[in-house]
């Protein structure tokens, strides 16, 4: 009952997560509240154009909604009282998520100055997500349905890195702007947009003012959590590779955890899938899916039930 718990808490926090970020569907906007305005600062002089623009706006149109229908494939009334809709709404949100991967990556080259482990770790979140939810498909087309637990509780926990991801990365900023040492790079044309006047660039940047810069120019900006919205933004580009690498090494060995906690909610589906799967001609009955003792060498499972063939 408790991990069970635990399971609803960790979708509703999606929910909560997805709500609070509907504002930012209107990508472009000048309210408070649209992405253009809330996002970190310097991230809108890429996102306003171009293929990041697009990347951007597919990932937020894309991903938001299926973090709002995302916790009501957890609750169990649902489950059981509401077949249709649970499917339904699986291959929606299965859809969704996929497409919003393709937007993520589209824009991953420019997410908090875009570094290669900032990218990376967009790719693996995005093939692990979508993976997890191919096989997931996969196994309920079989009628395996502890497997197809399984695999969407991992999508589910995959994609729920993107929260933790935050919290570490505010948390590690604090921490680093607490010494002098950590810095990153940024364009002119970055600072320009964060600034808003280029007398302001050039005095506190001065390779911006030599001559023959450019927009593309770089200038060193030293990582500070403070007042000055440049160094912020410096702060959070240094600990977002890092923050995005440990909370997906967090949810993963999160799921793998809750999964292993589980084997009476699992051996019960695995029951369920025997019957169905029998029922359905399917053959060998209770492993038709991705099981491990159909695909690896695990002992062939047994239903608990003898006689149930008859």
């Amino acid at each position: 009952m408790i991990l069970t718990s635990l399971v609803i808490i960790f979708a509703g926090a999606i929910f909560g997560f997805s709500i609070a970020r509907l504002p930012y569907l209107n990508v472009s906007g000048s309210a408070k509240s649209s992405f253009a305005s809330s996002v970190a600062p310097g991230e809108w002089y890429w996102y306003s154009k171009g293929i990041y623009r697009i990347g951007i706006t597919i990932h937020l149109t894309t991903v938001l909604p299926a973090g709002l229908l995302m916790g009501w494939q957890f609750i169990p009334v649902i489950r059981h009282k509401f077949l249709l809709f649970h499917r339904i709404n699986g291959y929606l949100i299965s859809t969704l998520v996929v497409i919003s991967n393709v937007g993520a990556l589209m824009a991953a080259r420019r997410a908090f100055g875009g570094s290669l482990s900032t990218q990376a770790g967009s790719g693996v979140l995005a093939i692990l997500s979508t993976v997890s939810i191919a096989l997931a498909c996969y196994n309920i087309k079989q009628l395996q349905i502890d497997q197809h637990r399984a695999w969407m509780l991992r999508a589910m926990f995959y994609l729920g890195t993107i929260i933790t991801m935050r919290i570490i990365m505010i948390l590690a900023a604090l921490i680093i702007s607490k010494t002098s040492y950590y810095n990153t790079t940024m364009t002119c044309g970055e600072l320009l947009t964060i600034l808003n006047t280029s007398e302001k660039v050039h005095a506190s940047y001065p390779s911006c003012g030599e001559p023959g810069a450019t927009n593309h120019t770089l200038a060193i900006v030293q990582a500070k959590f403070g007042d000055q919205p440049e160094q912020l933004a410096s702060a959070l580009r240094v600990t977002f590779g890092m923050a995005l690498w440990m909370a997906l090494f967090l949810h993963a060995v999160g799921v793998e955890i809750y999964l292993g906690l589980t084997p009476g909610e699992n051996n019960r589906l695995r029951q369920i899938s025997y019957v169905r799967q029998f029922e359905r001609g399917l053959s060998p009955a209770g492993s038709a899916g991705l099981t491990s003792d159909r695909w690896g060498d695990a002992e062939p499972w047994q239903p608990r039930r003898k006689g149930m063939e008859k």
